[in-house]
């Protein structure tokens, strides 16, 4: 891809996203994103075949703008169960206020939208495999509590760290984030690690 076809496609994922973020999800169609980038509309069909393919590149783009990879790089690393899932928690839990507007735009585009609903789909399993990778770290380390099997763990964390939970507790109650992540944590080791590890 020339130079100036990856600046083309990036400013329509630049558009894309100011208007997923202004507009909450409502009314960004292809005509929309178009305009916003400056871009014809054969342009934009030129880099996205489907507006569901520029919503999901979208926010794949908005994980390499604000380095998720680099924030992924403790937990990757992390050679303890225990240290894994804490790790994790820091990471996307510390995530979730700078994608929160795409995130609420993705939530709300997720019973009416096609294009919202498989974008939205497409980032939390990747939070799930983040969870996954966090509990099968414990289950290799014989650390996971015995009330609950890997798949029933996994689901646990996985909701635990839903958008939806992180909002109602930083936006309704008025946890501070410090204490959103702390909380997490602690409520986490609580209910998915083993009281004693092997003897």
């Amino acid at each position: 891809m020339s130079s100036g076809n990856s600046e083309t496609r990036n400013r329509i994922l630049k558009a894309a996203w100011e208007l997923l973020e202004t507009n909450q999800g409502k009314g960004v169609r292809m005509t929309d994103i178009a305009r916003q980038a400056g871009v014809s509309r054969q342009a934009l069909y030129l880099h996205f075949d489907k507006r569901s393919e520029l919503i999901i590149a979208t926010t794949r783009y908005i994980d390499e703008v604000k380095g998720v990879d680099a924030r992924l790089v403790p937990s990757r690393a992390a050679q303890k169960g225990t240290d894994k899932l804490a790790a994790f928690i820091d990471a996307w839990g510390n995530y979730i206020p700078e994608i929160y507007g795409v995130a609420k735009a993705l939530l709300a585009m997720n019973d009416t939208d096609e294009a919202g609903a498989l974008a939205c789909s497409d980032r939390m399993q990747a939070v799930r495999q983040g969870c996954e990778a966090a509990i099968g770290a414990l289950d290799r380390d014989r650390m996971l509590s015995p009330d609950h099997t890997p798949a029933r763990a996994i689901d646990i964390l996985w909701t635990m760290l839903s958008v939806r939970n992180w909002e109602q507790l930083t936006k309704e109650c008025g946890w501070s984030q410090m204490e959103y992540i702390e909380t997490t944590k602690s409520l986490a080791r609580r209910i998915l690690v083993a009281d004693e590890g092997p003897k």
